[in-house]
C-alpha cells in the first residue's frame, strides 16, 4: 500500500519467532498501518505482511470489520492469524470509510466536491468503498479469503453479489448481522436512538471530543472495567473513536443498517454456499439463535456453527486471539493452492 498511497512510511514487518510454536502463534508479526484515500474518504489499512502484494502472494486474507469499523480493534486478531499461517500469507484489515482519525496531513475526504453525491459514509457507500479497495489494491490474480464481522458479513454478501468475478475462495462470517437488524433485541433498543434521535447522539459525540486525551483514556478504561480480560490494544482505538468525526460516521452508518438490513439475501447465499462459513453467537442480541436455526433450516447443507465458547458479539474486546486460533483451522486448507 505504501507504493500506492505514498502517504505513510513503510516499516519492516518483523515476525516474532520463539522456540515454542504456541508462543509464536500468540505473539505474531507486528501489524503496520497505512492511511490512504479510497472512494474519496480517509481509510486506515492494518496490515500483517509486506507493504504490497506481488505474484508470490497467491492468497490475501482480508478482514471486513463491524461497526465501528476501526481496524485498531482487530490488531490482536490479525496478528494471531498471520503468525498461525507461519507469516507466509498476508493478512489485512480495511477500515470503513471515515472510521478513523486522519493524520494531520490528511483530511476526512479527499475532495469534498467529488464525493458530495456518493454518500460515502452510508451503508451502500461502505460496500462500494470495499469493492473499490479490492479493485485498486489487490491484484486480479490474487485469491481472497474474506473474514467478516457483524455488518462486515452483510458487506461481504453484497461484494459477492455485485462482483461475482472476484476470486473469493472462502468467506468466514463471524456473528453475522445480515437480516432483520431492527427486529433483534439490540436493534429494538438502538433503532430509536440511531434513526430518530441521531442528532442527540451527534451532540454527545461532539462534547466527548472536547475532552482532554488523558480524560478520554480514563473514561474508556472505566467503561471497559467490567471486562476482566480486556485486550489492552483496543483502548487507544477507542480513544481515537471519540475524536468526533469517525464516531459520527459510525452512528450515521448504523442508522442506515437499521433501515436497510432487512430480509436475508438467500439468492447470494445459495450461489456461494460452498464458500461460506457462518459462526453465530449463543447469546448474541444482534443476531439471535433464532436466526441461526432459521438459516440452518433453509440451507441444510451449509456450514453454520453456533458458539460454544461464550464469545461476545464484540469478540475483539477480549477474545481476538482465541477467535483467530479457532478460525485459522477453517482457513488453512484454502491457503494451499
Amino acid at each position: 500500500l505504501r507504493s500506492i498511497s505514498g502517504v505513510s512510511n513503510v516499516h519492516q514487518v518483523v515476525c516474532i519467532k520463539h522456540q515454542d510454536e504456541m508462543e509464536n502463534a500468540e505473539s505474531g508479526g507486528a501489524a503496520q498501518t497505512d492511511f490512504i484515500y479510497c472512494y474519496g474518504a480517509i481509510t486506515e489499512v492494518l496490515r500483517c505482511g509486506p507493504p504490497y502484494l506481488h505474484t508470490g502472494h497467491k492468497v490475501l486474507v482480508l478482514v471486513i470489520p463491524g461497526n465501528p469499523g476501526v481496524v485498531g480493534f482487530y490488531r490482536t486478531f490479525i496478528q494471531t492469524l498471520y503468525a498461525l499461517f507461519g507469516c507466509h500469507h498476508p493478512v489485512w484489515a480495511v477500515s470503513h470509510a471515515g472510521h478513523c482519525t486522519p493524520p494531520a496531513s490528511m483530511d476526512m475526504v479527499e475532495d469534498a466536491d467529488s464525493t458530495t453525491d456518493l454518500d460515502t459514509f452510508g451503508l451502500n457507500g461502505q460496500i462500494e468503498h470495499k469493492l473499490t479497495f479490492i479493485r485498486k489494491h489487490v491484484p486480479k490474480e490474487t485469491n481472497l479469503i474474506l473474514v467478516g464481522h457483524s455488518i462486515g458479513c452483510y458487506i461481504i454478501l453484497e461484494i459477492m453479489r455485485r462482483d461475482p468475478s472476484l476470486k473469493i475462495l472462502k468467506a468466514v462470517m463471524l456473528f453475522p448481522t445480515i437480516e432483520r437488524m431492527a427486529q433483534t433485541p439490540q436493534g429494538k433498543t438502538m433503532t430509536p436512538v440511531l434513526c430518530h434521535m441521531r442528532y442527540i447522539a451527534y451532540l454527545s459525540i461532539f462534547l466527548l471530543s472536547l475532552l482532554p486525551e488523558t480524560f478520554k483514556r480514563s473514561l474508556v478504561k472505566l467503561v471497559f472495567a467490567g471486562i476482566g480480560s480486556l485486550d489492552s490494544s483496543v483502548v487507544q482505538p477507542t480513544v481515537g473513536l471519540l475524536s468526533g468525526d469517525s464516531a459520527a460516521n459510525a452512528v450515521y452508518m448504523a442508522g442506515q443498517e437499521m433501515r436497510k438490513v432487512l430480509q436475508r439475501d438467500n439468492v447470494t447465499i445459495k450461489k456461494n454456499l460452498e464458500k461460506l462459513i457462518f459462526y453465530y453467537g449463543a447469546t448474541d442480541h444482534w443476531c439471535p439463535v433464532q436466526y441461526y436455526n432459521e438459516i440452518q433450516e433453509d440451507f441444510p447443507t451449509g456450514d453454520f456453527r453456533l458458539c460454544e465458547n461464550g464469545f461476545r458479539h464484540a469478540f475483539v474486546l477480549d477474545a481476538g486471539r482465541e477467535v483467530a486460533k479457532m478460525i485459522a483451522g477453517w482457513i488453512q486448507p484454502h491457503l494451499r493452492i
